[in-house]
Order: structure tokens, then C-alpha cells, then sequence
């Protein structure tokens, strides 16, 4: 399997200001590439600017600027040009599909969060003591930055990131050939509902709490927006106070998304280890999230009729306060680990349909809550509903697959 292990870093102020100018001199690296394919572009060069032409130019560039580009690793910065080629590629894809095309744009420094080394050794090398809770890991250009190592990594360690998240500092290992470890079976199968009321429903009825961490720190992240909105926008130089009130709204940010993420986690792991199955609906949430179109009125032009389109800001705001898609990809992951089956069944009409008569249609379901079968006269809730039609579609696939 491969599994991802995130540590936090524990740098010192020297240490932590070595980082952020490594974030500034590849993010810059970033900027060049791409000014150079635009300018190609725009010259009408018959013959594209690849990866592996900006690659080549890396030495004279080091060269030429040794205290800037020439103290960090050049295999980092390989990454950081793989990375826009990347960028180009998909960009390409989508024009290719008539999707938005959405071209490569430049980084700003406060955006240019990560930097990759391809290979444990080249630039950054870890410790690999093992069960050592304070390890050291050594960037080039840096030197040993201490680890706070809360688990032992597995596998082999293919990619090392750092990586900057608010004020804190993480290092990420990408590890190749872990091992799994499996739980034993429990004979149970459940089928879960994910909703914004609760943030799921199982099948057997239980309800678990939505703990809507976005809108619990709204009135804090409002306040420190309000105050970062006082600064002017386009600023040659941004002051000292201009860079903490940012800093603030990222931490707010930061201490939101850990919340979410151990939630998630902890939500997950009750999940996988007293289920042997456990089936959900496969969502589509960019879809879900999308605004709505504007309706041009006929009768008047440049003038748009009412769309609702507050409304569903709103609900696009809880949607993804709750993290449908974040907690799903954890519990495919832990599943995997544990060696439990996860299946995901079609979501249309889960909370429409009767699971005693299989009626379904749209009046059936009365509110949010409340289930009513036309037919049968069934009364349920609606997302334990939903949750028992899951589990019954997941089964079916069960069967076929076996």
C-alpha cells in the first residue's frame, strides 16, 4: 500500500526563516518557468518549452545565482519545474475535453506552500532511528530541523514535503510497500447517509453529531477578515501589522481544517473497526457546491431574474464545512489498512424510495426529517431511510462481486 505520514517540524526562528526564504527562492524558480512558456507563447515559438528544456537550464541558473537559487537542493527544484509541467498538462487535458481551461497562473509567496524532494538522501535526508519520538531531519541549505514523530513510519519512504500550513511546519513522507494490518471480523455490515443536519447516519439508526467547526469560529474569522480587509489590497510593501492580520485569518483557517481532519479521522476509525463492510453513497460534491447559473430575463436585457443564488451559498457553505469528500477518501484509506471492504452505491432517490415496499417518489419524503411512504404508510426518518437503501444497493454489488 502506499500511505502518506505527516510530522510536525519544530524549527528554530534561524531555522524557520531558512524555510520561508526556501519557499521564496522556489516559488520564484516557478514564476521564471512560467513567464518563459508565456513568452514563448505569445513570440509564436513553433517548438513548446518542456520539462525537460527548463531542467537543463537549472545549472546555469544555479550558477548564476549561488546565494539564492544555488544553496538549495536540485532535485527540489526538478520538482518545482515538474510541478508546472504538470500544470500545462492538465490545463491541456481540459482544453482538450472542452472543459474551462484554467492556465497556469503565478504563484504568490503566501500561496507557494510546498516544496518536494524526489528522493530521500538528494537534498533532504530523515532519521530512521526507529521509536525516537524527537527525530531530526536535514534540508540542504537548512541543516536539522527536529521531527516530532508521534508513530513509527512503515514501508519505504519514496518522497519527503515540507510543507507549510499557517504558522506551523510539516514534513510529509510518501512511503511505498506498507504493510497492512488487518482487523479481525466482526460479522457486521453497515450503510451510512451523509447529510449537513448530522454528519451521518448509519443504518442501524444511530445518529452521528455534525460538529460545524466553520460556523462555531465564525464570529472569530469574521472579525480578524474585517480587520485584514482594512489594509489596502495592492500594496508595494506590506507592513508588519498588514502581515500578522493575514497570518491571523490563516491560523483561524489552519485550526479549523485540524479540526475537520480529526474528526474525520476519529469518525472513520469507529467506523472501520466495527464494520466488516461499510457502504455510502458516491457523492459528487463539486457538482453539489456549484452556484447557480444566472437567468437572463427575456423581456429586459442585461437584466437576470432571481436565481437563489444566497441561498445556496449558504447550503454550499455547510456542504463543505462538513468535508464529505475528506472524510470519505479516510475511511477508504483505513479501510484498505484494516482490511475492511468499502463500497460506494448510486445516491439517487437513497431518501425517496420505501425500504419496506421499494415505492419511490418525491412526496415521500415530507421534510428534512421525515420519511412517509405514499404506498405503505411507512414513517421513518429520513436519513436512517437513506442509509437502509444504501446498505441494500451495497449488497446487492456484494453479491454480484462475489
Amino acid at each position: 500500500m502506499i500511505r502518506a505520514y505527516k510530522f510536525l517540524l519544530r524549527p528554530t526562528a534561524r531555522q524557520e526563516q531558512a524555510l520561508r526564504e526556501m519557499l521564496r527562492d522556489h516559488c520564484s524558480l516557478y514564476n521564471g518557468a512560467l513567464q518563459e512558456r508565456r513568452d514563448a507563447y505569445q513570440h509564436g515559438s513553433k517548438t513548446s518549452i518542456r520539462y525537460g528544456d527548463q531542467s537543463a537550464q537549472l545549472k546555469g541558473i544555479r550558477a548564476f545565482d549561488p546565494e539564492c537559487q544555488g544553496r538549495w537542493s536540485f532535485s527540489s527544484q526538478q520538482a518545482t519545474l515538474r510541478r508546472l509541467d504538470k500544470a500545462f498538462q492538465a490545463f491541456f487535458r481540459r482544453v482538450r475535453n472542452g472543459e474551462k481551461p484554467g492556465h497556469p497562473r503565478f504563484k504568490g509567496i503566501g500561496h507557494f506552500d510546498t516544496v518536494t524532494f524526489p528522493k530521500d538522501g538528494d537534498g533532504c535526508r530523515r532519521d530512521s532511528t526507529p521509536h525516537a519520538p524527537q527525530a531530526r531531519v536535514r534540508l540542504q541549505g537548512i541543516g536539522h530541523i527536529r521531527v516530532h514523530r508521534h508513530r513509527p513510519v512503515e514501508g519505504r519512504v519514496k518522497t519527503i514535503a515540507v510543507k507549510r500550513e499557517g504558522d506551523r511546519w510539516y514534513v510529509v513522507l510518501s512511503c511505498d510497500d506498507v504493510p497492512a494490518e488487518p482487523l479481525p471480523p466482526t460479522g457486521v455490515v453497515v450503510g451510512i447517509d451523509t447529510g449537513v443536519t448530522h454528519f451521518l447516519t448509519t443504518s442501524q439508526g444511530v445518529h452521528i453529531a455534525n460538529p460545524r467547526f466553520l460556523e462555531a469560529a465564525a464570529g472569530e474569522l469574521a472579525e480578524a477578515q474585517r480587520h485584514l480587509s482594512t489594509f489596502p489590497r495592492r500594496t508595494k510593501r506590506r507592513t508588519k501589522k498588514h502581515r500578522a492580520a493575514a497570518r491571523n485569518v490563516a491560523i483561524i483557517h489552519a485550526k479549523i481544517r485540524r479540526q475537520r481532519l480529526d474528526y474525520a479521522h476519529k469518525t472513520a476509525l469507529d467506523l472501520v473497526r466495527d464494520h466488516d463492510a461499510i457502504a455510502h453513497e458516491k457523492l459528487n460534491t463539486a457538482g453539489m457546491t456549484r452556484a447557480p447559473r444566472p437567468k437572463p430575463d427575456p423581456e429586459q436585457p442585461d437584466v437576470f431574474l432571481p436565481n437563489q443564488r444566497a441561498a445556496k451559498a449558504g447550503l454550499n457553505r455547510s456542504i463543505l464545512d462538513v468535508g464529505w469528500g475528506v472524510f470519505l477518501a479516510i475511511l477508504a484509506s483505513k479501510a484498505e489498512s484494516a482490511g475492511r471492504t468499502v463500497v460506494a452505491v448510486d445516491p439517487r432517490n437513497t431518501s425517496r424510495t420505501c425500504p419496506s415496499c421499494g415505492h419511490t417518489a418525491k412526496e415521500n419524503r415530507v421534510t428534512q426529517a421525515k420519511f412517509q411512504c405514499t404506498a405503505c404508510g411507512l414513517v421513518a426518518n429520513a436519513d436512517h431511510v437513506g442509509a437502509l437503501n444504501v446498505l441494500s444497493r451495497a449488497g446487492l454489488v456484494l453479491c454480484v462481486a462475489a
